[in-house]
């Protein structure tokens, strides 16, 4: 029997059923997306994690309350606690005691960032001011600040000028430290290759050491936050007649366990919320750098 050869034009079109071959399927196959395996197991929103731990210690708090394990005058129930929130929310205390203490917070930030990170620049920037700066600070950064408030109460009085200074000393060291660590971090590649291209020093400084040392700095915002905080509780001790620790200290008095977890609730509260600003604003501004963000 006689074969035919076909013609190369005709090489895809299906071959006659007398020759008793196979048809040939020339449609591409279907190509699959690689997911990665971090994205393949179900989702479960974040927020939902972020809460569960604190629900669930509440849960395990209102447990041992109710089944009497946890006594009223060790530490009140939640629901105590909620109750005693309200009448504080309810009767003006508690709103004026947090914008007296939020104020305190603010003016210590302040003058603190203004002097860590004036000392950081000074001491980063430039080795005549490393030299004259950085052994002084690191030297006073050892002394606990609680342990100045007699001598800052002996400079200053009993007004709000020791109660800012304390906040001020605690939140001045993590910034100048992190923020000097940053300045000293830049690569100095990035230095040779801005000088190469004929920056200026003050363009250098603006456009790569800056800018390079502005993760660091805000690590060390979160870090100076918590810093505050505590600073503010030593702070309201001195002679308070406001705030949330003149709050903490008549309840101490009079044996007001539930005041004080609310006073504690609130501490914690207004810190979350500080961290949350601070790290929004640290995604702002550094969208140019992307990192890990965990799987």
């Amino acid at each position: 029997m006689s074969i035919s050869h076909a013609p190369p034009d005709s090489l895809d079109a299906d071959i006659s059923p007398i020759s008793g071959s196979v048809p040939i399927d020339r449609t591409p196959p279907e190509l699959e997306p690689i997911v990665p395996a971090s994205t393949r197991r179900t989702r479960v929103p974040r927020w939902l994690r972020r809460t569960s731990g604190p629900v669930l210690l509440l849960a395990l708090w209102q447990v041992l309350s109710s089944t009497g394990a946890l006594t009223a005058d060790v530490l009140a129930s939640p629901g105590t606690i909620a109750r005693v929130a309200g009448d504080l929310i309810s009767d003006g205390s508690l709103p004026h005691a947090m914008g007296v203490s939020l104020q305190r917070v603010a003016v210590g930030l302040l003058f603190g960032t203004v002097v860590g990170t004036g000392l950081a620049l000074i001491s980063g920037l430039f080795r005549v001011g490393e030299d004259l700066v950085d052994a002084s600070v690191q030297m006073l950064r050892t002394v606990p600040f609680v342990g100045l408030i007699p001598l800052f109460i002996i400079w200053f009085g009993i007004g709000e000028a020791p109660k800012v200074a304390i906040i001020t000393l605690g939140v001045s060291f993590p910034l100048y430290l992190n923020v000097y660590a940053g300045i000293r971090g830049v690569d100095s590649q990035l230095i040779e290759a801005g000088e190469s291209l004929g920056l200026s020093r003050w363009g250098l400084v603006r456009h790569v050491v800056l800018p390079g040392a502005l993760p660091s700095a805000m690590t060390g915002l979160r870090y100076s936050l918590g810093i505050a905080w505590l600073a503010l509780v030593f702070a309201e001790q001195i002679n308070a007649d406001a705030g949330i620790g003149f709050l903490m200290v008549q309840a101490r008095d009079f044996l007001r366990t539930d005041v004080i977890v609310v006073c504690l609730v609130v501490y914690a509260f207004l810190g979350l919320l500080a961290d949350f600003i601070v790290r929004s604003l640290e995604r702002l501004l550094l969208q140019w750098r992307p990192t890990f963000t965990g799987r």
